[in-house]
């Protein structure tokens, strides 16, 4: 615009524009204003381009069939032993991951514990989530030591209140210092028809508590008040009563991995049922068609000449 201005005063030091029209026939005052609107268009779009703009955030209903599952997780001090590589605790979320990337339909969520219970994840279908809650599990979520299984049962048993025909608790623990009446809690559990798996971690033969500072570094071993090392053992006995009372199934996780794929196997067993969930669309890209168009803008910007062509020359819509 600027250099149209300072064009036109440079024109009209030579004369008139009606005396410059018939010295300069060629020259043209329209193809230069239509040249700089074609050209600020394609700016104003490539910057709309830059912006990435998206669309697909509506929620989408889909059917899908499938169980619902509770994941109950030890993260008491005893669960960063390592009877298992690399501790306890990373070698049972290692699995969970694991588990998530099998679902197909099903309904998951995730509640942890120690000497409380608290759910980490309510009960969803939105697996990326899942996966998100699961890498941020440490030992430090829950202050108050201890191993609360039946409060754990307890509080999966009342998020599994749905219309969903299969219903599980997976429950992931050492077992040790268990609190409340756990056997009491399964059985109310399994009145309700939900199935009780449990996957004890660790050995029988034990192995210490590690103490492990803000950097994530072993720093000592805890003790008791005489002065000697803790060792945390897997306590099987209860584990395998559990599973029992909840109509379930124990493994002792020598392998995580695959004691979860054999509770997995077990779960698929199950009727499944079919439910509405919600759903992101996924989110579509339109820059790409920003990108086309203005350069189709610049391409033609670039193709009008500055000056008159012949064939326009020859028209003449209010005669001499």
């Amino acid at each position: 615009m600027v250099g149209r201005i300072i064009r036109e005063k440079m024109l009209a030091r030579f004369g008139e524009k009606s005396l410059l029209s018939r010295l300069m026939p060629d020259y043209s005052n329209v193809r230069p204003i239509l040249k700089l609107i074609l050209w600020n268009i394609a700016m104003i779009i490539l910057t709309i381009a830059m912006a990435n703009p998206q669309i697909g955030t509506k929620l989408v209903k889909a059917k899908q069939k499938g169980i619902d599952m509770m994941i109950c997780l030890d993260v008491s001090n005893s669960m960063l032993a390592e009877d298992v590589k690399p501790n306890r605790l990373e070698n049972a979320k290692l699995a969970i991951r694991k588990l998530v990337e099998q679902l197909q339909g099903d309904r998951i969520g995730i509640i942890v514990f120690a000497g409380k219970a608290y759910i980490q994840l309510p009960i969803t279908s939105d697996y990326a989530a899942a996966e998100m809650f699961i890498n941020n599990i440490n030992t430090r979520l829950i202050p108050t030591q201890g191993t609360a299984l039946a409060q754990a049962i307890s509080m999966a048993k009342a998020s599994l209140q749905s219309e969903t025909r299969s219903k599980a608790i997976i429950l992931i623990t050492d077992g040790e210092d268990h609190e409340g009446d756990v056997l009491t809690e399964a059985e109310k559990a399994a009145a309700e028809g939900i199935r009780i798996y449990t996957i004890g971690i660790g050995t029988p033969e034990g192995s210490p508590i590690p103490i492990v500072n803000e950097k994530g570094e072993i720093t000592g071993y805890k003790k008791d008040a005489q002065g000697n090392t803790i060792i945390t053992r897997l306590d099987e006995i209860t584990l395998q009563k559990v599973a029992s009372t909840g109509q379930g199934i124990y493994i002792r996780a020598q392998n995580t991995n695959q004691a979860l794929r054999k509770i997995f196997e077990e779960i698929n067993k199950l009727e499944k049922t079919e439910f509405d969930t919600q759903l992101f669309s996924e989110y579509e890209s339109w820059y790409p068609y920003f990108l086309w168009i203005a350069f189709v803008l610049l391409v033609l910007e670039m193709l009008i000449p500055a000056r008159k062509s012949h064939w326009a020359k020859r028209i003449n819509l209010f005669g001499q």
